[in-house]
């Protein structure tokens, strides 16, 4: 059935332009309509104007939006929600100053939920995973990245897969999947890294594609983790079972991710708090989406993304959640977006693009999704009525949203 959104006090993020990202200092520029109205053909945007154009209401569902904001859903293009329990104990450690990578020598941190999920069924995941589904939606979110990572081993990284598969089947939202097998070494190949990357080559990728269980392929390719080198070999082995890739690159230092990212076409390049002149320049000009997570900087304690260089450079950038238990355990986008404004001196404007449009770029997915365009996925939500774009990363906290839509179906 239509649905008939009326009385929109201001639609914001509407994009007609056909682009597929926002660049430079275009990012500063969102596209409004005051005293609005929108309709959807019941999955996708169908068509909005001002309301002394506002059509009959003949065989529709209807919101009053009572003069409250209408904003596209956030695109989460980065997150790692399928994992078992929590890690409050290096939450901690952290506080008793062991930093991320001391954490991960001791035998914790990606390891540690590599342990849990493994005893863990896809019946318990699955459970947990959704809640933090419903929090996220509940919060703004209409489509979110999902990565494997925490299983380490073929068996337990076909369970996060299938896993992610339900949650596509089931949640109200639009989900893709990532196979991140390279998240670390498992226990298994210890001191044994070059034969655990022939591993993730040789079965783990062939058995993910054989499933259908991917969009993308990913590694986190960083200091103590994985080489250029090896990100090159596992992002090749997995475009040839249709992977596009998204990389892990620079969270701890200039690890060379960014430059192996651009040279295999990556669709992202993720994190980017270790960030030169060099890389900059590599990603201009490119199809790569350089991706931020402002909320692992803020819970690490480490240094943001230079976000402001990079749009005053003329690139895209996008934003995204990261939400894990080890990092950020949080997949709320709106305080990101915050983050984005007061950590890394982006406009109010320039995070909700990054957040939303970009974000979806980040995904290959930003023809269907990230603005409101005639023609694209109806995922919205509406808030009540607003000051200014700017009370959204402002108030990162108030509670605003009243109403939310999902592929043209009412969540709230």
């Amino acid at each position: 059935m239509n649905l008939l959104v009326k009385n929109i006090g201001t639609i914001a993020g509407i994009d007609e332009s056909g682009r597929t990202r926002v660049s430079g200092k275009a990012m500063d520029d969102v596209a409004m309509l005051e005293n609005a109205w929108l309709l959807t053909d019941g999955v996708r945007i169908k068509d909005y104007g001002t309301m002394d154009t506002l059509p009959a209401e003949e065989q529709c569902e209807a919101i009053d939006a009572q003069g409250g904001w209408l904003f596209p859903s956030f695109c989460d293009s980065h997150t790692h929600i399928v994992y078992a329990g929590s890690r409050e104990q290096e939450f901690l450690d952290k506080i008793n100053g062991l930093s991320y990578e001391e954490i991960a020598k001791r035998g914790g941190g990606i390891l540690n939920s590599a342990d849990r999920l493994h005893d863990t069924s896809e019946e318990e995941l699955y459970r947990q995973a959704m809640e933090r589904i419903d929090e996220v939606v509940a919060m703004g979110t209409g489509l979110v990245e999902i990565k494997s990572g925490y299983g380490l081993t073929l068996e337990d990284e076909l369970k996060i897969l299938r896993v992610i598969r339900r949650i596509k089947d089931t949640a109200p939202l639009d989900v893709r999947a990532t196979f991140l097998g390279a998240h670390a070494v498992g226990r298994a190949y210890r001191g044994r890294q070059g034969e655990y990357v022939e591993h993730v080559c040789n079965d783990m990728i062939p058995a993910v594609a054989k499933e259908g269980l991917a969009d993308y392929v990913d590694v986190f390719c960083d200091r103590g983790f994985f080489t250029p080198g090896e990100t090159a070999r596992i992002i090749a082995k997995g475009a040839e079972y249709g992977l596009r890739a998204k990389i892990h690159a620079n969270e701890l230092a200039v690890s060379g991710g960014v430059e192996v990212g651009v040279a295999h076409n990556a669709l992202s390049v993720d994190h980017l708090e270790s960030m030169g002149d060099e890389q900059i320049e590599a990603l201009s000009g490119s199809a790569t989406m350089p991706t931020m997570l402002p909320g692992c900087a803020f819970f690490l304690g480490i240094t943001y993304p230079p976000a402001r260089k990079m749009i005053d450079a003329g690139l895209a950038v996008a934003l995204a959640s990261d939400y894990n238990p080890g990092t950020a355990p949080s997949g709320n986008m709106r305080f990101v977006a915050s983050l984005a404004c007061i950590k890394m001196k982006m406009t109010p404007a320039e995070a909700l693009n990054a957040a939303t449009l970009n974000s979806a770029c980040a995904m290959g997915e930003s023809r269907d999704f990230g603005s409101i365009t005639r023609g694209k996925m109806a995922n919205f939500y509406i808030t009540r009525p607003l000051p200014s774009l700017a009370f959204m990363p402002y108030a990162h906290q108030t509670p605003v949203i009243e109403h939310i839509v999902l592929k043209g179906k009412i969540v709230k």
